[in-house]
């Protein structure tokens, strides 16, 4: 099978995959644009899973333009396929949604106070808006315009008179599954949401045509009563193309000439590998199920023979996780979408995300404090990607999160450390005045003058703040002194408190306080506040915790909060001095 090798080495996949595809599209068509496919189905929220299946082939297309060639990212908006089930937690959609299932994804209405005209725009629009933030350049496919203008029909006469060979091919596949083996101890178990959100392209569990008293036939009509597709082919003649059905669902039965009805489709695993055929795509990724033998990939693969075309090379993908929020799944509700992820973080980290994992590899993208980290590493490539101390590899990973041969990615001016901007936000709740204070004096030699040298980094960190961090755990300063608290502490204590408010002023920015704030408990034992940790006995740490857990009861009440340094610079000279008994 034409399967790009999965390479273990630590140089640029993308680019490896961009040569092979650039060499095969020569081979397959000269001096024509190469094509690279998507597939995806808007039958609910379309989430960061399928997202691979987009931006494996985006990054390989943006590599092959960027290298001076023509090409075409398609994505195949699967919205002909039928209304399997009702997604969970979709606001505006209740049980009554039940009674379109069997119909296409176009037929059924868009979820209460949607402004959009059917089910399946509801969902592409929202995936649409989040592939422009992200620089995604594509050529979208309806298939329903596809099949109900009758592009499509000469291959689907084509495959209903090559029915028994399609047929035949299916039928290799078509054995009894075996009862399915416990898994090992140290085997992860499958979860059947994981594999169906592998699945990128497609209605997987369509069946493939082979019920029906009258024969295999791969063609599948929407009834033309209840427009469902629980119809049944009962005759077909190949030479006038008279085709006769009956739907199981409400009774009617019609006999109509397919050379001359365009309400229906090629069921799944022959529609797939037409496509490739008509379309000439050469490069396409698929989930880690077609790896099976007879998923639809893998039969597909023979299929496409029968078309007069070759199956696309492509990488199999693996799965992307969810650090914080539930598994991913597109039958659940609360599913995380591109659009959840853009709002609580930029573009180019995103992006990054999935440049700089082979598509074999999976990943997890963070909603909980793990994002923070992510930042920071993010924030150490960009500044090593400044000093030229960059390796290849990295190198290329942030150039594609930055960049598309377009141009580059608007960015923040300013970019502040995001778990910075976080607690500022977490600490002024809302108030935009407060949160300009307090980020002008982070740096007062260079400081930021308006709010919007911080964004967009600033309003993500908000969103994220706001929607991801637990009420229990948001940051409260306190209004009055804790006198009880003050009153209570030792002179070991009480000394470290005048230590940390004589030298306030002198050190009033971030890095001064982050000086400050650690050297106070060194200071106090003796030590000079700029001595290293190796210098250091290691009680010193335990001082520190100690002195940092004093001073988060006193201004929040609690024994941990944001950054201190950050936390001082938020609460404000004249308060932080209240709060400390000064």
């Amino acid at each position: 099978m034409p399967i790009v090798a999965q390479s273990t080495e630590t140089t640029d996949w993308v680019s490896r995959f961009a040569d092979e595809v650039i060499a095969e599209s020569e081979r397959r068509a000269p001096g024509k644009p190469v094509v690279v496919a998507s597939g995806l189905s808007p039958s609910g929220p379309i989430h960061l899973g399928n997202l691979r299946e987009v931006m494996t082939p985006h990054l390989v297309a943006d590599e092959v333009r960027r290298r001076g060639h023509q090409v075409r990212h398609l994505i195949s908006w699967d919205d002909y396929d039928r209304y399997r089930k009702v997604p969970a937690g979709v606001p505006g959609v209740d049980e009554t949604w039940a009674e379109h299932i069997g119909k296409p994804l176009t037929s059924v209405p868009a979820p209460k106070g949607s402004p959009h005209a059917n089910w399946a725009e509801h969902f592409k629009a929202a995936m649409v808006a989040s592939l422009a933030e992200m620089g995604v350049e594509f050529d979208g496919i309806s298939q329903t315009a596809q099949y109900t203008s009758g592009v499509y029909r000469e291959q689907i006469l084509h495959a209903m008179k090559h029915r028994r060979d399609i047929d035949a091919i299916l039928d290799q596949y078509r054995t009894k599954k075996a009862p399915a083996k416990k898994p090992q101890k140290s085997q992860k178990p499958v979860d059947e949401a994981e594999l169906e959100a592998a699945e990128g392209s497609g209605a997987a569990a369509e069946d493939d045509g082979s019920s029906g008293s009258a024969g295999y036939f791969p063609y599948k009509p929407y009834c033309g009563n209840c427009e469902k597709d629980l119809t049944t082919v009962t005759a077909y003649d190949d030479d006038s193309t008279e085709l006769t059905y009956a739907c199981t669902a409400c009774g009617f039965s019609e006999t109509v000439r397919l050379s001359e009805f365009n309400r229906g489709k090629l069921v799944w695993k022959v529609d797939w590998p037409m496509r490739w055929a008509y379309e000439g795509v050469v490069f396409e990724p698929s989930g880690v199920d077609h790896s099976s033998p007879g998923s639809s990939f893998q039969v597909g693969g023979q299929i496409v023979g029968i078309f007069g075309g070759e199956q696309p090379i492509g990488p199999m993908y693996a799965f992307v996780g969810i650090s914080g929020m539930a598994k991913m799944s597109s039958s659940k509700g609360g599913v995380p979408t591109p659009g959840d992820a853009l709002q609580i973080m930029e573009p180019q980290l995103l992006r990054w995300l999935y440049a700089r994992r082979r598509p074999n590899q999976s990943f997890k993208i963070a909603f909980d404090q793990e994002i923070q980290r992510l930042y920071d590493e993010w924030d150490r490539l960009d500044a090593k990607v400044a000093d030229g101390s960059v390796l290849p590899a990295d190198a290329a990973a942030h150039s594609r999160a930055v960049r598309t041969a377009a141009g580059e990615l608007p960015r923040t001016p300013r970019p502040l450390p995001y778990r910075t901007l976080a607690s500022v936000a977490d600490i002024t709740a809302g108030h935009e005045d407060q949160a300009l204070r307090i980020l002008g004096e982070l740096d007062p030699a260079n400081p930021i003058e308006a709010l919007d040298e911080a964004r967009p980094r600033y309003d993500k960190a908000e969103a994220w703040i706001n929607t991801h961090v637990p009420a229990d755990q948001r940051t409260i300063v306190r209004q009055e002194p804790d006198a009880e608290l003050l009153k209570s502490l030792d002179e070991p204590s009480r000394q470290s408190l005048r230590l940390l408010l004589d030298g306030l002023a002198d050190h009033w920015s971030l890095d001064g306080l982050t000086h400050h704030v650690y050297g106070v408990p060194k200071v106090q034992a003796g030590f000079p506040a700029d001595a290293t940790p190796k210098e250091l006995p290691p009680e010193i740490k335990t001082a520190q915790r100690t002195f940092f857990a004093l001073l988060y009861h006193l201004l929040v009440g609690r024994d941990t909060g944001p950054r201190l340094p950050t936390l001082l610079l938020a609460v404000g000279q004249d308060r932080v001095r209240t709060l400390l008994g000064e």
